[in-house]
């Protein structure tokens, strides 16, 4: 409507200068202004757009996520059930604080897994980005895409334990015959596997004895204490951490026998993690033991240093998983 009032008045013009000026005058004076005229209808157009762009101003676009540059990328490291869920994040927690300090532009998540065979799924579908199995599950992630690129140190901690009440009587394999043992999980490498080619190799077969699967290296620990296993295994960091916590129970417990070790618990990437950022989280971890901060993270484990290996670190547990499988138990495929 702005736009034809501009027009019609625009129209009008000429004829009232005819009327008002005379025709010879008018004539004149109207060749001047045709001339003029497309100047007048531009700023005539441009005035009445500035009006339109007035009354449809600016208006803001609101959105339910944040722009893509502002997303930062998640990844999960998942760590196989060292200890109970409570405890994993009271120890590996402060691990993986540290990490999204040094690399603020990334988001790391610790997650826990209630019992080995969730870890082992969650771990065989390829749900971790970073994870750290044991040997075990170490050789199987390999099938599945997995790729070793550091380890704890300390191999020599990595061996089964048994204990056994001081009060047993009991000082032989053979005085396990017809009771009960206690074993965190069937695929927990040092705390069951090592333990049960020990008694096999020390003339006690599965078959002697009633294996019970508790869930947890503090359950194996807790079953023996309280008289509900004659035996339990478990391995050292598990042991050391309960009779710093508890050792007025640890004081009635003792290590009857103890393996031979094998490489200790690795730590993995997925076969697409972004490389740049594996270097970061390397270079975090196996410089933990030259700070402060870290070795108050390695102190909680317990552990030395993390330490940088590769797939053929872990060919000894290969040979000793065979063995196992042919003269203690079957393992799955």
């Amino acid at each position: 409507m702005v736009r034809q009032a501009h027009h019609e008045r625009n129209q009008l013009l000429p004829v009232r200068l005819y009327a008002l000026l005379g025709a010879e005058l008018a004539e004149g004076l109207n060749q001047s202004f045709l001339r003029a005229l497309p100047i007048v209808l531009l700023t005539g157009l441009l005035l009445s757009g500035c009006d339109e762009f007035e009354a449809t101003s600016y208006q803001p676009q609101y959105g339910d996520r944040p722009p893509p540059t502002l997303v930062k990328p998640s990844y999960v490291f998942g760590v196989h059930p060292l200890h109970n869920p409570a405890r994993l994040f009271a120890v590996y927690g402060p691990l993986v604080d540290l990490f999204n300090a040094r690399i603020p532009e990334t988001s790391f998540t610790l997650e826990a897994s209630q019992n080995y065979d969730e870890f082992d799924k969650k771990l065989y579908a390829r749900h971790f980005d970073l994870a750290l199995p044991n040997p075990y599950q170490t050789i199987k992630a390999l099938d599945q895409g997995y790729r070793v690129f550091g380890k704890m140190a300390d191999d020599e901690n990595f061996r089964g334990i048994i204990l056994v009440r001081k009060d047993s009587g009991i000082g032989k394999a053979a005085d396990l015959n017809g009771k009960a043992v206690s074993f965190p999980a069937p695929t927990a490498l040092a705390a069951t596997m090592m333990p049960q080619q020990y008694l096999n190799d020390h003339g006690l077969p599965m078959t002697a004895y009633e294996s019970r699967y508790v869930g947890s290296q503090e359950s194996s620990i807790m079953n023996v204490y309280l008289g509900d296993t004659a035996a339990g295994a478990t391995w050292p960091p598990p042991w050391q951490a309960f009779q710093k916590d508890h050792p007025d129970l640890a004081e009635q417990l003792t290590v009857q026998w103890q393996t031979d070790s094998l490489p200790n618990n690795s730590l993995m990437a997925r076969d697409d993690f972004p490389q740049d950022l594996l270097k970061q989280i390397s270079g975090i971890l196996f410089n933990l033991h030259n700070n402060e901060e870290g070795k108050i993270i390695l102190a909680r484990v317990p552990l030395s240093h993390f330490e940088p290996a590769t797939d053929k670190t872990y060919e000894p547990v290969r040979a000793f998983v065979a063995h196992f499988s042919k003269t203690v138990r079957r393992l799955p495929e």
